[in-house]
């Protein structure tokens, strides 16, 4: 799925306008019909609803919802219009028309502070104030209305996008003149600052709601901004053919662990196994060898010279791809050993952990890197390469940035995993969940992706399909363990399940 900035999206609003044809109210009351097909679903009709209308048309999508809202029977329905100045947009005026001539929901008008409503705390307020054509921060009584409203202790649920947030780059706004909702109903698309950890509070839980933007348009209009979901891996699940063998699904080497770190090892290469590669090396130093055989049976092994660390790089050419770095420490000859790897491989290349931590102590090696090698930081880790970002949108401009400057496919983990490609395309990942963030899930996610590598995935493919699988094996171990009491092996266990539930997809009537 394509995610637009804001301008894009009303240039898209036009196009269906003209093209469908539809008239623009008519496309406000498809909208408003799809927020209250979400809210029969989520709100009792005994609930008292209070909506806050601005003046612009996300306000004509709150005087549309309370006329459908009391078709619908709900019983104690208030709308509040602010009144910053007598102009109202043409569609708003229309649907402010459409409710009063109804004569069944109360209408105030808010002229300033000393109108504010007390909103009794249970019951809901809608937000449709400001949509997301704002350019600039609120202030004076529209700022003052939207803390009174954070302050009620009422679930907000924002129609479109919180009143108050950018779309894009939200750095620098006032945090008080935000709406923090509980749930956003987001008309077709997410916007793009619901992607980042800071606009969380603002957001909360957001949903799609689908008004039948036109399809010619939404395929013509390019962005470089994805939101992945099962629907874009449709047909890139490579399928087994009757007669390959172990040695047509790739071989994988994996270099990984050190003394005190062979779980890692150990669970980079069970998911690898998992991921549906046809054979694995793992490559250890002496002392670790006995734990990993005897964890990863199905693994062959290459034995460091060291007992401890990664000192010896292996002959990489001898293998369709190779991973390398959880848990192998930072030892200056692990290094030396890295840099040589990085010098002569001509296999595609994943690194993580360590070897990130090896190159941001020495950056002279990220401009020796592989074209399309796959990096797979954190945030610290990415930090560590870049420098402090200071917010999620800047962060995801330096990752862009990072991908094209050095030729690196960046995965960025976290809530909506980001990765970028070296033309700039950046993909944000729909599945995962909180309980992921513990020990070991990035090294289950290395493990996948150089499974994908050595079955002859492109790079960009097998960090994007990585990491949608990663976070749905990690959605199925939750449902069975909670989020609590999720472990990274829990994730490797759903890896098969995780394959199956996106080739069942695939087979399934759209």
């Amino acid at each position: 799925m394509k995610v637009f900035e804001t301008g894009q999206i009303r240039e898209i609003d036009d196009y269906t306008i003209r093209q469908e044809p539809i008239s623009s109210v008519d496309l406000m009351e498809r909208a408003a019909l799809g927020c209250i097909r979400w809210i029969e679903r989520n709100i009792d009709r005994k609930t008292p609803v209070n909506i806050f209308a601005g003046p612009g048309n996300n306000g004509g999508d709150g005087w549309a919802i309370a006329r459908l809202l009391s078709d619908l029977m709900y019983l104690n329905i208030c709308l509040y219009q602010l009144q910053i100045n007598r102009i109202i947009s043409p569609d708003s005026e229309i649907n402010r028309t459409r409710l009063i001539r109804q004569g069944k929901v109360p209408v105030s008008e808010i002229k300033s502070s000393a109108d504010f409503p007390l909103c009794i705390d249970n019951s809901i307020i809608i937000d449709a104030l400001f949509g997301s054509g704002l350019s600039r921060p609120l202030e004076g009584m529209p700022a003052q209305l939207i803390d009174h409203l954070n302050n009620s202790g009422c679930r907000i649920i924002s129609i479109d996008i919180p009143s108050g947030l950018m779309g894009e780059d939200n750095s620098g706004n006032p945090e008080s003149g935000i709406i923090r909702a509980s749930d956003t109903l987001t008309f077709q698309f997410p916007k793009r600052s619901f992607f980042y950890a800071e606009n969380e509070k603002f957001v909360g839980n957001w949903h799609i709601i689908p008004i039948g933007l036109h399809p010619g348009i939404l395929l013509e209009k390019q962005s470089n901004f994805h939101y992945i979901t099962m629907d874009d891996l449709s047909g890139k699940i490579v399928k087994r053919k009757r007669f390959s063998h172990k040695g047509t699904n790739g071989h994988a080497l994996l270099i990984a662990g050190s003394y005190g770190m062979a779980g890692a090892a150990i669970l980079a290469a069970r998911a690898c196994i998992r991921s549906g590669t046809g054979l694995l090396t793992t490559h250890v130093p002496r002392s670790v060898y006995p734990i990993v055989q005897g964890a990863v049976p199905e693994s062959v092994f290459s034995i460091d010279h060291s007992e401890e660390f990664f000192l010896q790089c292996p002959v990489p050419d001898k293998y369709s791809a190779v991973a390398a770095g959880p848990g192998i420490g930072v030892h200056p000859q692990t290094k030396e050993a890295l840099e040589t790897l990085i010098k002569t491989t001509q296999s595609p290349l994943v690194l993580d952990a360590d070897a990130l931590n090896i190159l941001a102590a020495h950056p002279e090696l990220l401009s020796v890197l592989p074209h399309n090698t796959v990096i797979t930081p954190h945030p610290g880790e990415f930090e560590r390469l870049t420098g402090i970002s200071g917010s999620g949108f800047k962060r995801n401009e330096e990752q862009v940035g990072f991908s094209k400057k050095y030729s690196l496919v960046v995965l960025l983990k976290g809530a909506f995993t980001s990765i970028t490609m070296p033309d700039g395309r950046c993909y944000f990942n729909s599945t995962g969940n909180p309980g992921m963030a513990t020990a070991g899930s990035g090294d289950v996610l290395t493990g996948i992706i150089l499974s994908l590598l050595a079955q002859g995935y492109a790079p960009g493919d097998a960090a994007v399909i990585g990491a949608f699988l990663h976070g749905l094996a990690g959605d199925m171990a939750a449902e069975d363990f909670s989020q609590q009491g999720l472990i990274a092996s829990d994730i490797i266990q759903n890896i098969g399940k995780a394959f199956k539930k996106i080739m069942d997809h695939e087979k399934s009537p759209q």
